[in-house]
This record gives C-alpha cells, structure tokens and sequence, in this order.
C-alpha cells in the first residue's frame, strides 16, 4: 500500500473518531456544566500538550549549535519536524478557541468536554506519527480537525434549520 493510500486509511479512521466524540456525549444525561468552566477545561489539554511540545523544541534547541541561537532547524530534521507540529497545533487550537464555545452552547459542555480529550490524544498522535508512521499522522491531524469541523457544522445546522 502506498503512502498517500497508508495516510488517507488514517484520515478515514478519523472520520469515525470524529462522529464518536461528536455524537456519543449527546446521547448521555450529564449534569448541569457551566460554559464557561466547560471550555476552559476541555482546552487544558490541548494546552498541555503544546507545552511538551515546546519543553521538546526548547531542549532540542539547547543541543543544536545554530538553533540555540534562534537559528531554523536543518530542513526535515527531529527539531524542524518538531516545529512544524507545535505550529499545526496552534492552528488547531486557534480553532478550537474560535469555535468551541458556539459548540459547548449548542451542541452542550460535555460534547467539547470529549472533544478537549480527544485533541490532546489526537496531537500525541499526530506529533508521534510525524516522526515514525504517516498512517498515525494523517490520523492525528484528522482526528483533531474533523471533530470540530463537524462539530461546528452540527451546531450551524441546529441553528439554521
């Protein structure tokens, strides 16, 4: 199997993560989740994994004679790949902030709640599969885009139809 076939198996996985996170917290019963309290703790997970993220590119930079002084990492290197990571993740995060709160009031807390988890999870994957397993890395990036893709397009739906 070729790798873009490899990558898109991965991706296509994602798409049934995405349904799970996204529908599986709207058929339980939970308590009453303030919003505010709800979005902030479904991001601390994905907060967390940049800071390892980051604590990684800082130690890889302390190491590397150009990098530690603000100098690029040589290009597909462990630190530039590292680089490339952190910056998709705050992309994504970037999103989640943006969209998120539109979900947790429509869709419910708990929903972005499973989502927060699911992203972190998602990054470690994504961020591992970067280095040693495309498949793992076209999962992880779907895997944390899709949800709030489709979670996003859920809620517009409740609100325009």
């Amino acid at each position: 199997m070729g790798k873009r076939r490899k990558i898109a198996t991965g991706m296509a996985l994602a798409v049934l993560w995405a349904v799970a996170i996204v529908w599986l917290p709207q058929t339980m019963k939970p308590p009453f989740l303030p919003l505010n309290t709800v979005i902030i703790a479904a991001l601390v997970p994905g907060g967390l994994v940049m800071v390892l993220m980051v604590a990684r590119l800082a130690q890889r930079r302390f190491v590397d004679d150009v990098a530690i002084d603000g100098g690029s990492f040589p290009l597909g290197s462990g630190g530039d790949i590292d680089q490339r990571v952190l910056t998709n993740t705050v992309e994504q995060l970037m999103l989640a902030v943006a969209l998120w709160p539109f979900v947790a009031l429509t869709l419910g807390g708990l929903v972005v709640l499973w989502m927060g988890a699911g992203f972190a999870v998602a990054r470690l994957a994504f961020w591992i599969g970067y280095h040693i397993s495309p498949p793992l890395r076209g999962f992880g990036f779907a895997a944390t885009f899709y949800p709030t893709a489709l979670a996003t397009l859920w809620a517009l739906s409740i609100w325009l139809f």
